[in-house]
């Protein structure tokens, strides 16, 4: 049973359609990742999928609560530990398996320092711990391997094929190679739109998409 399907899917970004007709499933196990370039709509897309944002046309089929979703925010809390910020995340979650996730993230060191005195790097890394502790079958990713170091890249890599292994899957956004195998790819460049506005849904409000 797949974990997503996407079908015949028009997103907009600024009230401009950026990609139309995409479809696309993920069952258990499987990665695909969206190529195309800058501003094609990747991003949009993402938000999409992880249901921030309406879509102008087709349809997201998803499971409820299945989604974890990282984009270019880490979502931590200055001023609470790394092993805080983890517990924080797991109670909103519903997960759990906090010293796993710091582990897989090279973080135990670092656990009781406060994520505001953490480099860019480590609070990357805090942030995708998130992603452990979620307990949700589904990542979506919009470039994970931002601000992190090659060792970092690979330790990443090796996170998310253990999710794949175990039965889940990923989307993501990514120029870096982290190596998975059996990753599919789908390139944006086709699913172009053609240039012009897109009428708003009554009531919407872009701020909050």
């Amino acid at each position: 049973m797949s974990l997503l399907t996407v079908h015949d899917l028009t997103v907009a970004r600024g009230g401009l359609r950026a990609v139309e007709g995409v479809g696309f499933f993920l069952n258990p196990g499987q990665a695909l990742i969206l190529k195309g370039p800058n501003g094609i709509g990747k991003t949009t897309l993402l938000r999409t999928v992880a249901g921030l944002q309406r879509p102008v046309t087709g349809q997201v089929s998803i499971a409820d609560d299945a989604v974890a979703y990282a984009a270019h925010s880490d979502g931590l809390k200055p001023s609470l530990t790394a092993r805080e910020n983890l517990g924080f995340w797991a109670r909103v979650f519903g997960g759990g398996g906090i010293d796993a996730a710091l582990a897989a993230m090279d973080l135990m060191a670092l656990a009781d320092r406060p994520a505001g005195a953490l480099s860019a790097g480590q609070k990357r890394r805090l942030g995708l711990a998130r992603l452990i502790v979620s307990g949700r079958p589904l990542w979506v990713l919009d470039e994970p391997t931002v601000s992190l170091d090659a060792a970092s890249v690979a330790r990443f890599a090796q996170v998310v094929g253990t999710h794949l292994t175990a039965g889940g899957a990923a989307l993501m956004a990514t120029h870096i190679d982290l190596g998975l195998p059996d990753a599919q790819m789908l390139d944006l460049t086709p699913f172009r739109a053609r240039p012009g506005p897109v009428a708003r849904p009554s009531g919407f409000n872009e701020a909050f998409a």
